[in-house]
Parts: C-alpha cells; structure tokens; sequence
C-alpha cells in the first residue's frame, strides 16, 4: 500500500518576494511547511543573491508550472560598470578592470543590439550541466568552459536611471532562459569598459507582481495560520496564457478520469491547446479536437475549495 504524503491537500499560487540570501528551493521549502502543503514548486528559479518575485505553485497548481515558465518576466538590474568579474556579480573575484566610462548615449545606444531574439552564453559559474555535471561545480574547481549560446528573447532593455558614472540601472523584460548576469557581462564588453551585475530584482513574471508579493518573514510570521491561507491565489493563474474553454457537466466526468470530454468553445481551432473549467474550476489541460478536449493534464481538486 502506497504511503500517503503528509500535509494538506491544498492547491494554489503564492507570490514571494524573495530576499537576498536563501536559494529558491529554500524559499520553496520554507513556503511548503508554513502552508503545510503536501507538495509546492517554483515557476523560474532567483540567484540566491537576486530579490523579488518567486511564484510557489502548491498542490495541483504544480502542474500549471510549464505554462509560467514559457511567460515573460521583467528584471530591474544594476550594472557595475568598469570590473569584470568571474561569476558575473557582485559575489565573484574580479577578473578584468577598465577606466573607461561610457556616456548615457552609449549605453543607449549599446542596449539596441541586445533586444530581439539575441544568443548569450551562459555565466561560468551557472547551473548549465556540461557532460552530466552542473557548470558552476566545475567552475569552483578553477576550470574554465566553452559554453555554447542560448537563444533569449528580449521584448525590451532599457536604461532607468544613471547613479554614478560607474553605476547604470537597466529594466529587462525577456522570455525563459535568460541570464540578466551574461547580459551585463556582454553589455561592458561591447562599451569595453567591463562590468557585472551588482543588484538584482525581479519585478514581474507573467500573471505575478512583486506588489501582490508577501514577504518571507511575513510567511514565517503568519505560518499554519488562516491568515497566510488568504495569500494563496488560485490554480487558474497558472493557466493565464492558454485559452479556456467549458466543460458539459458528462464532459467534467469524463475528464476527471482522464477521458476525451465534450466542451463548448469560442475562438479554439482543432489541435489547439486550451484548459476545460466546470462550475468556475479548472479540470483540465489538452487538446481541443471535434467538440472534445482530449486531457494531458488532470486537476485533482477536491469537491470544496476549503477542503
């Protein structure tokens, strides 16, 4: 007989503004025990230095998790102009350094060629796997690696506001894949005066915002309490980027086991992927085909939203 997880059956999206300091999976376990959650994920990991928003899928919402990660998500970053260093931030040893400090129209000017679909290599110390073996491991063994580039897209990258002359604070809003630290480490190649990221925040990724966020010491405040249990945002948040169509009230039951179900669907073509709701909750995720959605994704909910 299967054990049966600890915890309660509850499902849903919280939004944390994560701190500097703790890794996102510690975030996540820290979020898991204070909700007393059987099961939680995050949609796009934070560098433990990096602040913002880090959204923590519980329950059934775990499975909505592909869907956030494909979204795009927006970084407010500050580039140290004039070092290079070996991890691309802050926290590395510095490599290279430069006296040069390009003009605000530079920089501008520079920022054009890194909106589009662009290719950036990753940072040395990243958790890109070479050969089985993640990159930042080799890296603090002193091994230096040709790391192939990325494809990222980048909707925008613009420039907010000058400090200093060794400081420029850029906004970055970009698709999955993306490493804000390779960006500044390519931008102070290309002014050829260096640079490294020396803060971090992300501000939004897809449907979640930093100023719907609760903190983590709010959540360690308030855990296994009701009151957290009013942070929790529900399932269908996850869905927000694919199209939704309504499930009959046979079609739900066929769905809850995993069978092909009637839906009624307004601006779904054949082939499409889409998520069936019943009675206001999400069922399903699949492919709309003749009248039916065909499942690749079963929400099991329980009957009550309390439950």
């Amino acid at each position: 007989m299967a054990r049966k997880r600890k915890g309660r059956d509850i499902s849903g999206w919280v939004v944390i503004d994560k701190p500097a300091g703790p890794t996102s999976t510690a975030v996540v376990n820290k979020v898991r025990w204070a909700f007393d959650a059987r099961k939680a994920g995050h949609a796009g990991t934070l560098d433990p230095d990096a602040t913002g928003v880090l959204a923590i899928a519980l329950g059934e919402a775990t499975k909505t998790v592909p869907y956030i990660t494909d979204a795009l998500k927006a970084y407010v970053f500050t580039v140290r102009l004039g070092a290079a260093t070996n991890t691309d931030d802050l926290e590395g040893e510095v490599i290279a350094t430069s006296d040069l400090r390009p003009d605000d129209a530079a920089i501008k000017e520079a920022l054009h060629g890194f909106v589009g679909d662009i290719e950036q290599v990753p940072p040395q110390f990243s958790a890109v796997k070479i050969d089985g073996e993640r990159a930042y491991k080799r890296a603090r063994d002193g091994e230096e690696m040709e790391l192939a580039a990325r494809p990222l897209y980048v909707e925008s990258l613009i420039m907010l506001e000058r400090p200093d002359a060794d400081h420029v604070t850029l906004e970055m809003v970009c698709g999955k894949g993306g490493y804000v630290r390779s960006i500044a480490r390519d931008l102070g190649e290309v002014l050829g005066c260096k640079g490294h990221v020396r803060e971090l925040r992300r501000t939004w990724s897809g449907p979640f915002d930093v100023a719907d966020a609760v903190t983590l010491a709010q959540v360690e405040e308030m855990a296994k309490t009701p009151a957290l249990d009013t942070y929790l945002g529900p399932l269908e948040l996850g869905l927000n980027d694919l199209p939704q169509v309504t499930a009959s009230t046979e079609g739900a039951a066929k769905l809850r086991n995993g069978n092909p179900g009637m839906v009624f669907a307004n601006d779904v073509e054949y082939g499409d992927e889409c998520w069936a709701a019943h009675e206001g909750r999400a069922l399903a995720v699949g492919v709309f085909r003749s009248g039916e959605l065909h499942p690749s994704r079963v929400f099991n909910l329980p009957d009550s939203p309390d439950a």
